[in-house]
């Protein structure tokens, strides 16, 4: 039992020098990419609004993802009239933080300049019982917090397992049971979103105007007409021939299109 108990002593003491080694280096690299953000802050207050981008996309291909930093690039192509630019930086900002007032409200302005006027198809109670259920933390939020339950439930299930008083038992036991209940619901939520980031793949359209087919060739039916900044969702291809379908349910296929997939990107 002594060599079980050093066994994990040894662990528990590894874990945590590698998580003060990982959360040094994440916090040096976050220092070395501060100044840019807050060089690009000033462009933008001072109106160089394409400095303020080049700084931040400087930022971004550097590996540093945030909301408030998706958020300032769409401010910065609002500013510039640049529709499908705004509302892309938007979106990507929603994805990792959609409680935001800030951001769904600048991204109501940005959809306001978009030339076509899509309504969203109703959605039944189910379907936003789930959505609200999702939507409460981001995924990488509800990771984070799989995570941390998991390492709970261990701490306590530890607890339980060395523990000499029968009371301190007792308490380690039902306290593990809860805890693994409450990671057992956000794990298969965490599952479930990766799964719906997985199968559902978003798209912004970035060129200026784009016909909509109903065959993937030029036989077929013109349907509609799309114009920039348009969200779509991206449901097969073939060739040069994408089929979408637009949020009031209309679907259609599209040739040559410049499309900027909405891709989940974890922050670090």
């Amino acid at each position: 039992m002594k060599q079980f108990k050093n066994f994990f002593a040894v662990k528990w003491i590894t874990f945590v020098l590698l998580s003060l080694f990982m959360t040094t280096t994440t916090v040096v690299a976050q220092a070395s990419m501060e100044p840019l953000v807050e060089q690009g802050n000033t462009a933008y207050n001072e109106g160089d609004y394409q400095k303020a981008i080049s700084l931040y996309e400087q930022t971004l291909k550097m590996g540093q993802h945030s909301a408030a930093l998706y958020f300032n690039l769409g401010n910065a192509y609002y500013r510039l009239n640049k529709v499908a630019q705004s509302i892309y930086y938007f979106e990507k900002a929603k994805q990792l933080n959609p409680k935001d007032e800030d951001i769904q409200i600048n991204s109501a302005f940005a959809q306001n300049m978009t030339i076509d006027a899509i309504e969203n198809l109703p959605e039944s109670q189910i379907a936003q019982l789930q959505k609200n259920l999702f939507g409460i933390f981001s995924f990488s939020v509800w990771a984070g917090l799989t995570v941390v339950l998991l390492w709970i439930f261990v701490g306590l299930f530890l607890g339980y397992l060395f523990s000499k008083s029968v009371q301190l038992k007792r308490t380690f036991f039902f306290s593990a049971i809860l805890v693994l209940l409450v990671f057992t619901t956000s794990f298969f939520i965490t599952f479930a979103i990766d799964q719906q980031d997985k199968n559902t793949q978003y798209a912004i359209l970035f060129s200026n105007q784009i016909d909509i087919w109903s065959e993937p060739n030029l036989q077929g039916d013109l349907l509609f007409t799309l114009h920039e900044g348009t969200k779509m969702q991206l449901l097969d291809k073939l060739d040069e021939w994408q089929k979408i379908r637009i949020a009031n349910g209309s679907e259609g296929w599209i040739r040559n299109a410049s499309l900027r997939k909405l891709d989940v990107t974890i922050p670090k």
